[in-house]
């Protein structure tokens, strides 16, 4: 299972889109529609952005803000989503290339780039949420000596997947991620 399959499917849900819906006013097929092509963008996007010391440090910092602690669904997360974190989210994620990705995005969903916003800031404190339960899965796993549920080789630079979620050990510059990323979220 890749992290992207398994981020996909939350977000994708009926339930997270029911919630999606209730709270832009857009169908489901649009926001399914939108999500199967922001996702990828948004994945690949973080794993560009943790290449460096400074991308992973705010990555780390990121992820220890958005924790899911009781254990609440999707729905539930993005039902709760505090919007101007989620700009934010987005914002850091996509960088000088926010207006870019969200108008090519609406293109693609004959949605205006209003539409799209909203609907990722709506997900985005959940996705954040989604990747550091998929990096405490990792570490679980890894700690028990059984090899991680997640395929994170599917289309990603493994580098650079290292790097975002910490869930497998880097002997090189930097030491343990893993370490580093449980520290954070403590």
């Amino acid at each position: 299972m890749s992290l992207l399959n398994t981020l996909l499917g939350s977000m994708t849900s009926q339930s997270s889109v029911q919630s999606l819906s209730g709270k832009t006013g857009l169908s489901g097929k649009q926001i399914s529609g939108l999500l199967a092509l922001a996702m990828p963008l948004l994945i690949k996007a973080m794993t560009k952005n943790a290449s460096s010391g400074q991308g992973i440090s705010s990555l780390l910092g990121a992820l220890s803000q958005h924790t899911n602690p009781g254990k609440k669904s999707t729905a539930e997360q993005i039902e709760e989503a505090d919007t101007e974190d989620g700009q934010k989210i987005i914002g850091h994620i996509l960088g000088k290339d926010t207006d870019k990705v969200v108008n090519q995005l609406a293109g693609q969903t004959d949605l205006s780039a209003d539409q799209v916003t909203s609907v990722l800031s709506q997900m985005a404190p959940a996705m954040m949420s989604g990747v550091n339960d998929a990096a405490s899965q990792a570490k679980k796993e890894k700690a028990s000596g059984k090899k991680s549920g997640f395929d994170l080789s599917d289309g990603f630079d493994m580098k650079d997947v290292k790097g975002i979620l910490g869930s497998i050990s880097s002997g090189k510059g930097g030491g343990d991620l893993l370490s580093m990323l449980m520290k954070a979220s403590k």
